[in-house]
């Protein structure tokens, strides 16, 4: 859960500051006035101080009453809220999330060291043994307010006794323990040092049990910095005055000095070792191959509150492990395309731009910055699996487990059926057979390998194409899946030469795997006549062509290229040598501080009718088309201060509007539980959704939608700020715990079914962060190509809308190429509403009042943006000139995407709120009365008073 930030507090301090000045003064006047009276008769010196006193109040109450229907009327609101989420749905949700982390746990390893069923005693090493990871930090967090099962309790729970003993050890180790907030980022790792550990707890750990399971884990979450890609920059402290527990130039995601000799400890005595990595990120697992003990290795990222009860039941055999990594391992990531770009790098000639911000309370700055997506649409498998067929690299030496890898207790055979066209779609029949001596469930993953020429359009071998789960299959059973497709979806955008999706003929290899690298059956299919899916013939999928519309943002940037076997590679995965901003970029760059608020005014516009009486109210719009004339009709009752609170005030929330009857709705966080961060109510926590990705069960990912959908409405929200559609494009994303996978069509298909789960409760999603926002990042330009825009960075979106029916987004943070995403009008119109068919609202991210710098209203609404993120009135969230007809259209059109969201969701289905007055408000008001009254009867009692001393 989100918690207050200083900068916030200031902020809303600052706002209020007139009005607190205001009843200070009057204070002080009237202390004045009581003082200067002193010398006055007695009566008449009771008459001007009892006044006084009343005046005092009187402008102590107007502006109490000016704050809080003023700057704060949002946040009053907000935090006046109730809904609490049913025990009976909070018991269902907590089965979904266990069902999830039983499918999503990954086996990495296994030399028939798994499952445990013989053994019920347990040596557990690490201090993350009693301090593993449940969850991110930020939006993505779980809350305290449910019982949280450790990863001991799960194990406990699954009938294994622990070594307590070890347990006591860790538990006195590193009492203070690091932070991982939003406010603050520690990266320290409290592991005992090997010197540390007392004399005989080795020999009784061995004589409790033969087994030991290594824990090690890594933390990360929403903020201001990254994973470190060189702790020795970042803020660590060591646990040893002896050595460094990573040197200079090492990475968080490889074992600290601490942790391998901890490593090599418990492997010198014990012969039966298992690995449990509790991390979202990828890590460099190649030790595990270095220690003959280690048997088994075991992927258990953020569990959420449950979700420690399926690794229990995973090591005891109770559960077949069925997940499948959704990210690449590799033995070097230094070694990886994109290592030499994977940090933001800030313009030398842009520091003068640089914006004040906060972390942990204290001022940090934020300065224009790049990262430079240099591999192009060779993102995690793609390029391994090209590498390895063009030869370059050895694959067996460079990745240790695929995409798409996991074993589990049991075999499968996999048969691919024959090709069936009809209407467009491609229909393959795969029959899974279980060929073990254990129930469990398969995997069944279609990949297709395009015809390439040398120099032409850029494609990797290995595509994923589409996948599907099988049920629980007893040994010997079978069951047959139908996959389906489109031919359109193995077209590749051609972005130099065509500019637009190519279909090229020729033969394409598509294979069922086991996982991107291993084909189990293959079959061809032919495309006889090379297709271009331009203006004249857009995709089936498309509302209008695709095309080009996305040049600027590749900068003069180098891709890496398959041509003659990825010959540019040194050059384009160099280091940017380039540090500064040029032209023709530079002169159109800006900030807040920099922006001309009436760069998008048209003086041609002409003032919209605002102010009708046309009798008409929003649910009368409920299942009507976003094209129905009468839309017209309803905005024309709006008028321009309503709309311009829709669009400044619409920060986990949409305000009511009692022209229109719009009932004022709620969202909140976020993907792992659904919070209130103004009441302090919250659900259980979920697994995180690299684990609901790994779990490739698109019907799951349905229920776990569903789960959030219900939450929220029981808790009375209408939006759920999630899930996270973003690609991990390196495994150094502090918040890729928040997003699913490296691979655009894994990340959609999950996301998909999400969305649709969550609709069918009426509640609407808002996918974010749209788009390129793969690190922490403020002010960060992103500079790519657009095949690799589309193809990777977009396609999780992309099918999101398409396919799960997504009617709302979050923009993200980043700047695309030189301008925020925000004011990308290509983007926002033409990608997302025009080329996708979107119909809905479009919401910045977490905004301020000040933007942080570099979103403002003026840009946003005319390039897409319909609401701002905020909570608390400001100048930025406010367009400049509201009596503008180009302001006033834009606002207008912002205000009709919002209402169309609202008016589908869960608030119009005759369940809803009143549009009428706050509770709240009310309340104020009728204190307000009674206070009047009062203050009314005080007066009489002074003038009365004051007559009866002056005749005495």
């Amino acid at each position: 859960m989100i918690s207050v930030e200083m900068e916030d507090v200031l902020a809303v301090l600052q706002l209020c500051k007139p009005y607190i000045i205001g009843m200070i003064a009057a204070v002080i006047i009237g202390i004045g006035v009581m003082i200067a009276c002193r010398k006055m008769s007695r009566g008449r010196r009771f008459f001007v101080r009892g006044n006084a006193v009343i005046a005092m109040l009187l402008v102590i109450i107007v502006c109490v009453n000016m704050i809080c229907f003023g700057p704060m009327s949002t946040l009053i609101g907000l935090a006046t809220g109730n809904g609490t989420v049913s025990d009976a749905t909070n018991e269902e949700s907590a089965r979904t999330a266990e069902e999830i982390m039983e499918e999503g746990i990954v086996l990495l390893e296994n030399e028939g060291m798994l499952p445990l069923s013989g053994t019920q005693k347990l040596n557990l090493f690490g201090w993350e043994a009693v301090n593993p990871a449940y969850g991110g930090a930020g939006s993505g967090g779980i809350n305290d307010l449910y019982e949280i099962v450790s990863l001991v309790q799960g194990l406990q729970n699954a009938g294994f006794t622990v070594n307590q003993e070890l347990l006591d050890f860790y538990d006195s180790y590193g009492t203070d323990k690091p932070e991982m907030s939003i406010q603050k980022q520690s990266w320290t790792l409290p592991e005992p040092p090997v010197s540390a550990y007392p004399e005989g707890l080795i020999q009784d750990a061995k004589e409790f049990s033969d087994v030991a399971a290594i824990v090690i884990s890594r933390k990360a979450g929403e903020g201001h910095n990254d994973i470190p890609m060189d702790v020795s920059k970042s803020s660590y402290d060591n646990n040893s005055a002896d050595y460094e527990d990573f040197p200079a130039g090492e990475h968080y995601l490889q074992l600290s000095q601490t942790e391998r000799d901890m490593v090599e400890m418990v492997c010198a005595n014990f012969d039966k070792v298992v690995v449990i990595y509790n991390g979202a990120n990828q890590f460099e697992l190649g030790f595990v191959e270095e220690y003959d003990p280690i048997k088994a290795v075991v992927w258990c990222p953020g569990t959420g509150n449950v979700g420690f009860n399926a690794l229990g039941k995973v090591l005891n055999g109770e559960i077949n492990p069925s997940g499948r990594t959704p990210d690449t391992f590799v033995y070097d990531m230094k070694s990886a395309p994109w290592w030499n770009n994977g940090e933001k790098t800030a313009y030398v000639n842009l520091a003068d731009l640089a914006v004040e911000g906060m972390n942990a309370g204290k001022p940090q700055v934020f300065a224009p910055s790049f990262t430079n997506y240099v591999e192009g649409i060779y993102v995690g498998y793609k390029f391994y699996e090209t590498a390895a067929a063009e030869g370059i690299i050895d694959y067996e030496q460079t990745v240790q487990y695929p995409f798409g890898y996991g074993l589990g207790y049991t075999t499968f055979e996999q048969k691919m059926g024959e090709l069936k066209e009809k209407n467009g779609l491609i229909e393959l029949d795969v029959t899974v057979t279980n060929t073990g001596e254990m129930a469990g469930k398969d995997v069944v993953e279609l990949y297709f390998n395009p015809p390439y020429q040398n120099g032409g359009i850029e494609k990797a071998t290995a595509n994923l194409l589409q996948f599907a789960k099988t049920d629980l299959l007893q040994p010997g059973q079978s069951q047959t899946l139908t996959l389906s497709f489109a031919a359109e979806d193995m077209a590749s955008f051609d972005y130099m030469t065509e500019k637009a999706y190519v279909l090229e003929a020729g033969d394409y290899i598509l294979s069922v795997n086991s996982d991107s690298h291993n084909i189990l059956d293959q079959k061809e299919y032919q495309v006889s006549q090379t297709k271009v899916y331009n203006q004249e013939e857009k995709r089936e999928s498309d509302q209008i062509a695709a095309v080009n519309v996305f040049d600027e943002a590749a900068g003069d940037v180098v891709y890496l290229s398959r041509a003659d076997r990825f010959a540019n590679m040194e050059k384009a995965i160099a280091a940017p040598l380039n540090l500064e901003l040029k032209e023709p970029y530079l002169s159109e760059y800006h900030l807040n501080s920099t922006f001309d608020k009436t760069t998008y005014l048209n003086s041609s516009d002409t003032m919209p009718v605002t102010g009708a009486k046309n009798g008409m109210k929003l649910a009368d719009m409920r299942g009507a088309d976003y094209d129905d004339p009468r839309w017209d009709t309803l905005l024309d009752q709006l008028t321009v201060d309503e709309m311009a609170g829709m669009v400044a005030m619409s920060g986990y929330q949409t305000p009511a509007i009692e022209s229109v009857g719009k009932i004022g709705t709620l969202d909140f966080d976020g993907p792992a539980a659904i919070n209130n961060n103004f009441t302090g109510v919250g659900s259980i926590g979920f697994p995180i959704e690299v684990v609901i990705a790994s779990t490739w069960n698109q019907e799951l990912a349905g229920e776990w939608g569903s789960c959030m959908g219900k939450m929220s409405r029981e808790m009375g929200a209408h939006g759920w700020y999630a899930p996270g559609m973003n690609t991990h494009r390196t495994p150094f994303g502090a918040r890729n715990y928040e997003y699913f996978s490296e691979d655009g069509v894994l990340a959609g298909m999950i996301g998909a079914s999400a969305v649709a789960g969550a609709m069918d409760h009426g509640v609407y999603s808002y996918i974010k962060h749209f788009a390129l926002y793969e690190g922490n990042g403020k002010m960060v330009s992103v500079w790519s190509n657009e095949q690799a825009i589309r193809e990777i960075y977009l396609k999780p979106f992309e099918i999101s809308v398409k396919k799960g029916g997504a009617n709302a987004v979050m923009v993200s943070w980043s700047f695309l190429g030189h301008r925020w995403t925000g004011e990308n009008s290509n983007l926002l119109n033409t990608v997302l509403r025009g080329e996708w068919g979107f119909r809905g609202m479009a919401l910045t991210d977490f905004f301020r009042n000040n933007g942080h710098g570099f979103m403002n209203a003026d840009a946003a609404l005319a390039n897409g943006v319909d609401a701002m993120l905020s909570t608390f009135d400001g100048p930025e969230n406010n367009v400049a000139d509201r009596s503008h007809p180009t302001s006033v259209k834009q606002m207008r059109n912002a205000c009709k995407n919002v209402m169309y969201t609202v008016v589908g969701s869960w608030a119009y289905d005759g369940e809803g709120a009143s549009v009428g007055m706050e509770t709240w408000k009310k309340a104020v008001i009728g204190l307000d009365a009674v206070l009047i009254i009062g203050l009314a009867a005080v007066e009489a009692m002074v003038i009365k008073g004051s007559k009866k001393r002056k005749e005495s």
